[in-house]
């Protein structure tokens, strides 16, 4: 006969409520097939504070369900866990994709409540080029307010180990043939300039605190990232940049999420100070 402890421990178990969740859903109609999303939410609550997270893959591949530990880790602290997939090159340009990016969070604005979730506590974070796109859309407010969104409604952009922060000044530092793919990506100059970030970081625009995420070792993604915490800095704006020691440009993000990462501690410190409860 077992003891009343271990089938108390069973049916605890038993009853145990996973993460809702729902995969593939449109968020524009009609819809490309990369215009969708996944949602990952708590069994219950609400009003709880939403991330999207942009995916990278050099602007031409990658995929939503390329999310690691990330889902898990932040519905276990109460988050609401929003993954977008966009269109990509050649199919679509840089622009097109943040704008692509701008209808995901418009969509999750809409109906995130469904999933217990607070359409006015967005955190936009991103790895390798979805850290441009989330640094991006979180500056030139062009893109939210082409779907009728505020910056403000967002509360945290959280860049992972980005490299064109500032694309003239990578295209002017790099070896040639690289030169050459990033101009094949951006365009021209003009172009250049206003896919960086930094060009639209100004004052009294409602932009977003920053914590920058990147490899400390990678002279870059280091270079680049101080760029961005430096502008911000100069137009009066919150932003720090983290160094993570031992990874490279997979690990930091592969690795985000697990308990004993360093990197998403101080994540998880920085979301607790600039999230505020309602």
């Amino acid at each position: 006969m077992k003891c009343l402890s271990c089938l108390l421990l069973c049916t605890s178990l038993l009853c145990a409520e996973e993460p809702r969740q729902q995969l593939d859903v449109p968020y524009v109609q009609p819809a490309h097939p990369r215009q969708t999303l996944d949602v990952t939410a708590p069994p219950k609550g609400s009003r709880q504070p939403v991330v999207v997270w942009i995916h990278g893959g050099g602007w031409q591949r990658g995929d939503k369900a390329e999310v690691h530990e990330k889902p898990r880790a932040f519905v276990e602290r109460g988050y609401v866990f929003v993954s977008v997939n966009y269109r990509l090159l050649p199919e679509a340009t840089i622009h097109e994709m943040a704008r692509d990016v701008a209808r995901a969070i418009r969509w999750v604005h809409d109906h995130i409540r469904e999933f217990g979730g607070d359409p006015e506590r967005l955190v936009v974070m991103g790895h390798s080029a979805g850290a441009q796109l989330a640094a991006l859309v979180c500056t030139d407010d062009r893109h939210l307010k082409a779907v009728n969104l505020p910056l403000s409604i967002v509360k945290a952009c959280v860049p992972v180990d980005g490299d064109t922060y500032d694309v003239p000044w990578q295209i002017a530092t790099v070896e040639e043939r690289r030169a050459n793919i990033y101009r094949q990506k951006f365009g021209d100059e003009a172009s250049q300039r206003d896919l960086s970030p930094v060009t639209h970081v100004a004052r009294d625009k409602s932009i977003p605190p920053f914590l920058i995420l990147h490899v400390a070792t990678h002279p870059e993604t280091r270079g680049q990232s101080e760029r961005l915490v430096q502008a911000l800095q100069a137009a009066g704006g919150d932003a720090s940049a983290y160094a993570a020691e031992n990874k490279d440009h997979g690990s930091i993000n592969a690795e985000l999420g697990r308990p004993d990462d360093p990197p998403t501690r101080a994540l998880f410190e920085f979301l607790d100070r600039v999230l505020k409860t309602p």
